[in-house]
């Protein structure tokens, strides 16, 4: 009898620890960066009404592709919406033909994730851009947003100083939790400070509103073409390199189908793309989930469950979001993405012989240029890219002589 007993503890106890994992990667992956798809979605040209509802339909793809893959292959596969991509969709602002027209420029980024999936040259093709170049142009593309804390604290300092001191209080005591304490702090110095006008609540209620989407040259180019690239390069190849990293090799192609099949979903409503998880991956397919890899698995379902609850407050906090003053939430966004420009830096610097293209990379993206109508994190790729091979296709230096 107490064999059975300690048996059913143990047992409970290893469920028990990936489940919480889960949980908490779904968590923290939603505090840190719901404010920021909330404000990238506004600032394209959606209502407070169909910003929630692009978040609430992320919310639930994610939670799907969590729950039924992982219950499927076994394995910690985790899904997540592209916090990059979203990042870059705030420093673009409304196109012409409106929130319409990014929707169109979401459905062509899912149409082409599903089609690296399918067509292998296409893979091959993103897996060539160099790793340096890429993490070049989202630092480039961060650079501007993580330069909101500052310029918040400056403008509006009884608002951004308490903030600021809860996420350094939070980095030095619960590093994991950090940003998640600085978005309580966000919420309850709006509450207290913001007065949300009667009419913003109409229709804030759980609600997934269809957007038609419009397809102009315009936001295919500007939007659709570097959303694909900033997902894939940012969040779909580095969240294959961390499950690999675990001891986990996956099957990239029906995962690229998969994601681009939720994302063309998604965008009908709004909703920007979904793909594989990079951070929140570490947490539900490291050792942190359990201390055998083959019972990591149960941890994306939890954190699934928890995509799935969290998805009918997206409208509400779509509506606080609209009422309150865009610095302040960019500022916490930004805050939320301090660590995805260090890392993004570290990866651009990491070798020395990809040094001068990697930085031309991230100011050409960082100065927000745009040349014909295309914008500056295209630009900064391009250039890049070109550099390296004009830097490779060097003549060799004369015998005793030494570079710079």
């Amino acid at each position: 009898m107490s064999q059975t007993l300690q048996r059913s503890q143990i047992g409970r106890r290893e469920y028990f620890q990936p489940i919480m994992a889960g949980a908490l990667a779904a968590i923290v992956g939603y505090a840190s960066t719901f404010t920021l798809v909330l404000a990238a979605l506004t600032a394209s040209g959606a209502s407070p009404q169909q910003a929630g509802s692009g978040l609430m339909s992320v919310c639930i793809a994610i939670g799907i592709l969590n729950i039924v893959v992982s219950a499927q292959v076994r394995v910690p596969v985790s899904f997540a919406w592209t916090t990059p991509g979203m990042a870059f969709l705030l420093t673009v602002g409304e196109p012409l033909g409106g929130f319409a027209a990014v929707s169109g420029a979401f459905l062509v980024a899912a149409l082409m994730i599903m089609l690296t999936g399918l067509i292998r040259p296409l893979a091959r093709l993103m897996a060539a851009i160099p790793a340096p170049i890429a993490n070049a142009m989202l630092a480039g593309m961060l650079l501007t947003l993580c330069l909101a804390p500052i310029t918040a604290v400056a403008e509006m300092p009884l608002l951004a100083l308490p903030i600021l001191l809860a996420w350094v209080v939070g980095l030095r005591f619960a590093r994991r939790y950090a940003v998640p304490i600085a978005v309580l702090v966000t919420g309850v110095l709006l509450a207290l400070t913001t007065n949300l006008p009667v009419g913003a609540l109409n229709g804030s209620w759980p609600a997934l509103v269809p957007v038609m989407p419009v397809f102009t040259v315009d936001a295919i180019v500007r939007i659709g073409l570097p959303l694909y690239i900033v997902t894939m390069a940012s969040q779909n190849l580095p969240g294959l390199a961390v499950m690999q990293a675990n001891g986990f090799v996956l099957a990239p192609a029906p995962l690229f189908v998969m994601t681009g099949i939720a994302s063309a979903v998604t965008a009908l409503f709004g909703g920007q793309t979904s793909n594989l998880a990079a951070i929140t991956a570490a947490i539900c397919a490291g050792p942190e989930a359990h201390p055998d890899k083959d019972k990591r698995w149960p941890a994306p379902i939890s954190a699934g469950v928890v995509y799935l609850l969290l998805a009918p407050a997206a409208s509400l906090a779509a509506a606080f979001i609209a009422a309150s003053p865009p610095l302040l939430i960019q500022a916490v966004a930004g805050l939320a993405l301090l660590s995805s420009l260090a890392a993004a830096l570290a990866g651009a610097l990491v070798h020395e012989e990809m040094r001068l293209p990697a930085i031309f990379t991230f100011v050409v993206t960082a100065s927000g240029i745009t040349m014909i109508g295309v914008g500056a994190p295209f630009w900064g790729l391009v250039g890049g890219i070109v550099m390296l091979i004009v830097l490779r296709l060097g003549v060799k230096p004369l015998a005793g002589t030494t570079s710079a």
